[in-house]
């Protein structure tokens, strides 16, 4: 178990809920930055939904963790995905041991990483991206850790709303609008899929994913397009 010390855990979280929306890319730097000191672990990073549905680095303590994040962005598959497009805390105690992911595990052990908590980013209702945490070393994670990274989270969901309701012009804005905009729709595909090919929903939305990277097209136009017609571009 990791030991958080509650007192730097709620001051970090005052002042994660003050941030200056002003520079949003530095609040979350921060953030992820504070995620490392507050956890006791190796590294942190934050991914945010891209207009291809796929995640995309946003914010990353270090070098493996932006590894990481840019091995499941590559391949589509890994905790952060699958928590993702769940919209649940995923965690994995031991990579070298795991059968998920066989498309991202390895290059990820390759830098050093070994076990990773991740928990979903919300924007209301809607899962925008996604926090992690990781060891370099196997590591079992609690309750305990994974409540508390649920409420830094839920802390960083508010830094990330004033953005919007700020109505900041910059690429993150830009894409947290177009996760909220079309992710009823998406999510409406991905549930085509699943029934038509018997598929989990990773799979469904890798499905997705992969066919709009292929047409050059976003996301939402290819999951629109599978609504009006029942099949994929």
């Amino acid at each position: 178990m990791v030991n958080i010390d509650p007192e730097k855990l709620a001051a970090s979280l005052r002042r994660l809920g003050h941030a200056d929306d002003r520079d949003i890319s530095a609040a979350l730097n921060e953030a992820v930055a504070a995620c490392v000191q507050l956890f006791a672990v190796s590294g942190s990073g934050l991914m945010i939904a891209d207009q291809q549905n796929a995640l995309r680095y946003a914010a990353a303590s270090d070098g493996p963790g932006r590894v990481l994040e840019d091995v499941q962005s590559r391949t589509g598959q890994g905790p952060c995905v699958d928590t993702f497009v769940n919209g649940e805390i995923v965690t994995t105690d031991d990579l070298a041991t795991e059968t998920r992911w066989p498309a991202s595990r390895d290059t990820i052990i390759e830098h050093g990483v070994r076990s990773v908590l991740g928990v979903p980013v919300h924007l209301g209702a809607v899962t925008v991206g996604s926090l992690d945490v990781y060891m370099d070393r196997p590591h079992h994670w609690d309750a305990s850790e994974r409540a508390a990274l649920v409420r830094y989270g839920e802390v960083l969901e508010t830094t990330l709303n004033a953005a919007l309701t700020a109505r900041h012009t910059s690429e993150l804005v830009d894409q947290l609008q177009y996760a909220l905009d079309y992710r009823v729709v998406i999510e409406r595909a991905v549930g085509y899929l699943m029934a038509a090919h018997r598929a989990d929903a990773v799979t469904a939305f890798d499905l997705l994913r992969r066919a709009a990277r292929n047409q050059r097209r976003k996301v939402a136009e290819v999951a629109q397009h599978l609504l009006d017609t029942g099949s994929l571009p």
